[in-house]
């Protein structure tokens, strides 16, 4: 697809508009940067882009005569597409595409693209590291913070590049064809963009849309949704199972994680041996073996990142131990499914720290999964009340509400006795809060780390 000359608007000046914004530059496009929040500067969109001469526009409306200019339109992962400035370009017929849709169309060498509602960026960070025991040229993109667009150019033949993908950058995909994908798991999550679960899904199996007989996809046996619609795949099927004994496949037994193929068993790992622990991170390693044997890297070079590689920050985050209670992030939990994963880690009695922006999530099996073990279920942010209503209406009564990271923490400290657990597992988006997941967890491992 030729760009060069082409009027492009680009929705969405975060780091996915921008890295947009300067592959079309190099592809000498004529390109409107557009972004409805009035709060941001020009001036500071503009130095992220030297040598910009294209047209920033900003504010809640797109001119009407813009409309009629346009060539392509290019949408950040951020945007939904049901808003009213992406429905008129759909009636008039004007292309729109996602930022990754726009990357593929100049990526070389192989691909693999990692999805699910819990899991990715862990899953899409080992499997990078698992790649670069045997690749020369990896490149680890998309959801996980670095746009695909921003590194496609230097993608080449003997190349792999390794891609966390949203359904938000799912919904947006046309041809998009990775050679292996792996759908980790699906759960109820950002239920308040698609409205419904089976739009979620749908959004979450457009990973396999393009592929053929020709490529993989890995699959996650023990997730009910998964398993059926895997029957209706085009491509090969490397299913995974934390839970069941496969006959051809992946599986966790015996605290061993082992892959059966034509009545061979072969034992890949010892989990004592991993530096991540629970079922889910064992089910994550798992998708990430099975890309690696699809692209056929060695047993031995599998084994070796599988032992080396360390938990993901913010993702059950040990942190320190501070007279006598251990301390874990979990802030990148920010739904249901993520913080039950992370209940199910501990090993020990539990303060738990959560809530925050509501998503429209259901809290009752979160609440289940306590099953005894969290001794404190201490409640911020916007969802707190829910989240409590939801607790005593399942039996669980030890609530405490606070009205900061602060006061959580000083609560924990003041209640944890030696031998118990912290954890921050928030079940909820960080936003109102705090700016990000990330800022989140950092406060949290601060106050920690500041404890006498």
């Amino acid at each position: 697809m030729e760009f060069a000359d082409k009027k492009i608007l680009v929705v969405g000046a975060g780091i996915s508009g921008v890295a947009a914004t300067k592959l079309l530059m190099d592809e000498k496009a004529d390109v409107i940067l557009f972004d409805a929040k009035d709060t941001l500067l020009k001036s500071e969109i503009l130095s992220q882009l030297p040598g910009f001469t294209g047209e920033i526009m900003i504010g809640k409306e797109l001119p009407e005569e813009v409309y009629q200019e346009l060539d392509f339109v290019i949408v950040s992962p951020g945007v939904p597409m049901d808003i009213p400035m992406i429905l008129k370009m759909k009636e008039l017929q004007i292309p729109v595409m996602g930022e990754i849709e726009l990357a593929y169309k100049f990526a070389k060498g192989k691909l693999a693209a990692v999805t699910g509602t819990n899991g990715k960026t862990t899953t899409t960070a080992l499997t990078g590291e698992i790649m670069k025991t045997y690749f020369k040229d990896v490149f680890v993109v998309g959801n996980i913070g670095l746009p695909y667009t921003e590194y496609v150019k230097n993608t080449n033949d003997e190349s792999v590049t390794v891609a966390e993908m949203s359904s938000f950058q799912l919904e947006t995909i046309l041809e998009f064809r990775p050679n292996v994908s792996m759908i980790l798991n699906i759960t109820p999550d950002h239920l308040n963009r698609h409205h419904t679960m089976d739009a979620y899904i749908d959004a979450k199996m457009n990973i396999t849309k393009n592929q053929t007989a020709e490529d993989t996809c890995i699959l996650n046996y023990d997730d009910p949704a998964l398993r059926e619609r895997g029957k209706e795949l085009a491509c090969n099927v490397i299913w995974f199972s934390s839970s069941t004994v496969l006959s051809e496949g992946l599986y966790y037994e015996d605290e061993q994680i082992k892959y059966a193929k034509d009545g061979e068993i072969i034992i890949v790992c010892n989990v004592d041996e991993m530096k991540i622990f629970g079922k889910h991170s064992y089910e994550n390693a798992m998708a990430a073996i099975g890309a690696a044997i699809t692209f056929h890297v060695p047993m031995e070079s599998i084994h070796k990142a599988l032992t080396t590689f360390k938990a993901f920050e913010h993702r059950i985050e040990y942190v320190t131990t501070k007279n006598g209670v251990a301390y874990y992030n979990d802030s990148k939990g920010t739904n249901p499914d993520a913080s039950i994963k992370a209940v199910q880690a501990m090993k020990t009695r539990t303060l738990l720290i959560g809530g925050g922006y509501d998503k429209g999530s259901d809290y009752d099996e979160w609440i289940q999964a306590f099953e005894g073990k969290i001794k404190y279920l201490v409640l911020m942010g916007q969802t707190r009340e829910k989240i409590e209503k939801a607790a005593h209406k399942n039996g669980f009564y030890d609530t405490v509400m606070v009205e900061s990271m602060e006061e959580a923490v000083e609560f924990c400290k003041k209640n944890a006795e030696e031998g118990e657990s912290v954890l921050l597992s928030p079940c909820c988006a960080s936003w109102g809060m705090f700016k990000n997941y990330e800022e989140r967890g950092q406060i949290f491992k601060d106050l920690v780390n500041a404890i006498q």
